[in-house]
């Protein structure tokens, strides 16, 4: 019951929001009494540690396992992009903003825990990518693993790209975009364009 209680928490989060869904909403959508809920979670802030911790740890195992495919760098950055997105359910940007504005101590653990595991996946691309002559020998690989974090991190601000004006999937696309026309060489460039291509032709 626990999971099936996390799962359907989840998903109601990700589409309607941390703050928006209550106790209430999660037991008249699952059948069952916000007692029984409580036997699993003491309170509304313990189920979304819960939910947030459990989605960082399948995120981060999917990453892993995107990762020891060793892809093609750029393609490896398209790859994680386009798996977090489907996990997040095209990440919109409502319940993150209502994390970070009506659960902040739980945001900032989550973006601690974040950008533990993101800072060291994005420095290896980064040395990847320079080794085999995608991305410039001359960037700085730890600055630029945090640039792309705090971009990543700011692309989600609702305030700043309003879902009604940038739909999720365009704002992380041409961010993605920026990042690697930053870093790449004329043959990281070539191959960039060749990957842009084939997705506008799905």
């Amino acid at each position: 019951m626990k999971d099936q209680i996390l799962n359907k928490a989840t998903e109601m989060f990700l589409t309607l929001g941390f703050k928006s869904v209550t106790m209430d909403d999660i037991a008249s959508e699952m059948c069952i009494s916000k007692k029984t809920i409580y036997q699993h979670f003491s309170n509304k802030d313990a189920l979304i540690k819960a939910v947030t911790s459990n989605l960082l740890e399948n995120i981060s195992c999917g990453i892993d396992e995107i990762i020891l495919a060793n892809k093609n760098p750029i393609e490896e950055l398209f790859t994680i992009k386009e798996f977090v997105m489907q996990h997040l359910k095209d990440e919109n940007t409502s319940p993150i903003h209502q994390l970070q504005k009506y659960y902040p101590k739980i945001h900032k653990s989550l973006m601690i825990k974040q950008f533990d595991k993101m800072g060291t996946c994005v420095t290896e691309n980064l040395e990847k990518g320079i080794q085999l002559g995608l991305f410039r020998a001359d960037i700085q690989k730890e600055l630029i693993s945090r640039f792309y974090f705090a971009g990543m991190t700011s692309i989600k601000d609702a305030e700043l790209f309003n879902p009604k004006d940038f739909s999720s999937k365009m704002v992380q696309s041409c961010y993605l975009e920026y990042h690697l026309r930053g870093i790449c060489t004329q043959k990281g460039i070539e191959y960039l364009e060749t990957i842009i291509k084939t997705q506008l032709n799905k």
